[in-house]
């Protein structure tokens, strides 16, 4: 029986043979690794990461989807986790001594944001992540200070992660089309991250860009003074997208104005 995509799980399916292979080869699946995919959906890219690997973990909401799954794949070579990713606890997921987890996915736009935080917690756990995503996402994420679309997604997942787009996929690609551009992510935990205490670190972020078209003198006003964020090596008349992610860091490191 066909499966028809549901909206309120953001389902669409890729289709496209080639972009599919394509975005195989940028993940570059090898024997023995452990490799979690969120959303398998109808198994298409399922399918050919399995045959490279022996056995793979899924992690899929929509219980129809989750009985083909185990209809059509045992156990020995599939795990099936049915239930939501945004709140999986990937630390449970076993692997071997010496290993860490490999995670790829076709991820929901509409919980797009939100699943990369959540993943976020398992960074030190995870050797790298390959997602399909709205190119708009993927671009925020990688942009770099002083462009327009650098902004509180680009500092915390670049705070944890290496990241660069891979390639673009066309609506075309998916059954049903999206009415946006996709774009294949590369995330790769970073070995040396700056130090710095994560919560305090995304509540400096979030109320910087909370005012993005301000100074940042002005949108930090009453948490840093004007000395701090010079002592941060920040010039106090600049936007909030021309600070570099050190420069937060450093800020996030200060104590806040009493």
């Amino acid at each position: 029986m066909k499966h028809v995509a549901r909206k309120r799980f953001g389902q669409n399916f890729l289709t496209d043979k080639q972009v599919l292979s394509d975005i195989i080869d940028a993940i570059a699946p090898r024997q023995g690794e452990t490799m979690v995919e969120i959303g398998p959906g109808l198994a298409a890219m399922t399918a050919l990461l399995l045959k490279q690997l022996d056995h793979m973990h899924v992690v899929e909401l929509d219980r129809d989807l989750v009985t083909r799954l185990e209809k059509a794949y045992p156990r020995e070579r599939l795990t099936v986790h049915s239930g939501d990713a945004l709140k999986f606890d990937f630390g449970a997921i076993p692997v071997a001594e010496g290993q860490k987890l490999r995670v790829v996915g076709n991820l929901p736009y509409n919980i797009s944001s939100p699943l990369l935080f959540h993943l976020a917690d398992f960074a030190h756990l995870i050797e790298d992540q390959h997602f399909m995503l709205q190119k708009e996402v993927v671009e925020r994420m990688v942009a770099e200070p002083g462009s327009k679309t650098y902004g509180r997604l680009s500092v915390m997942l670049q705070w944890r992660y290496d990241m660069s787009l891979m390639f673009i996929v066309p609506p075309t690609a998916f059954d049903p089309p999206p009415q946006v551009e996709s774009a294949i992510v590369r995330m790769v935990p970073v070995k040396q991250q700056l130090p710095c205490d994560a919560k305090r670190l995304e509540a400096v972020v979030a109320k910087a860009f909370s005012q993005r078209r301000k100074v940042i003198r002005n949108c930090v006003a009453g948490m840093f003074t004007e000395a701090q964020l010079v002592e941060a090596g920040i010039d106090p008349s600049v936007r909030p997208e021309a600070v570099s992610l050190a420069q937060y860091v450093a800020l996030a490191n200060l104590p806040s104005q009493t």
